[in-house]
């Protein structure tokens, strides 16, 4: 019996993660790592200022990952941990010039390496994101529900 078609497609998606994950990080020249990287570009996409356990929330991992995750950014000065004004015991995560300097040195260096490879889709990548997006997005609210 085939797989249902949401499964499959769901399944190419995640062997393409795998993927793509290995590439990424191997050719990162200074050991970045992707989940590094997702929180750098999480930061820059929706603004920083948010405590590691709503970032953990976002990213459905533990508080404990997450905040491993952001003292290894902080360690590179990729982020500084400052202190939440409404509550001394918890911090707001910052992103710095280094770390959106090097969110875009990753994207310049993983769009170089895969332009022979967005050939082979057979239509332009741009057109492939409404669809991707709106999977997203229903698997967001799906999860917030």
């Amino acid at each position: 019996m085939p797989d249902s078609p949401i499964f499959a497609l769901l399944n190419e998606i995640g062997i393409i993660e795998q993927l793509a994950r290995n590439r990424f990080e191997r050719l990162q020249p200074d050991g970045l790592r992707l989940p590094q990287f997702t929180v750098l570009n999480h930061l820059v996409r929706l603004g920083d200022g948010r405590g590691p356990a709503q970032i953990a929330r976002a990213f459905e991992v533990s508080k404990a990952t997450m905040t491993n995750t952001l003292q290894r950014l902080e360690e590179r000065g990729f982020i500084r941990l400052d202190p939440d004004p409404a509550d001394a015991r918890g911090k707001r995560v910052m992103l710095t010039e280094a770390g959106r300097a090097r969110r875009e040195a990753a994207i310049a260096l993983v769009t170089a390496d895969l332009a022979p490879v967005a050939s082979h889709l057979g239509a332009p990548p741009e057109s492939l994101l409404p669809a991707l997006r709106r999977l997203r997005e229903a698997l967001d609210q799906a999860r917030n529900a």
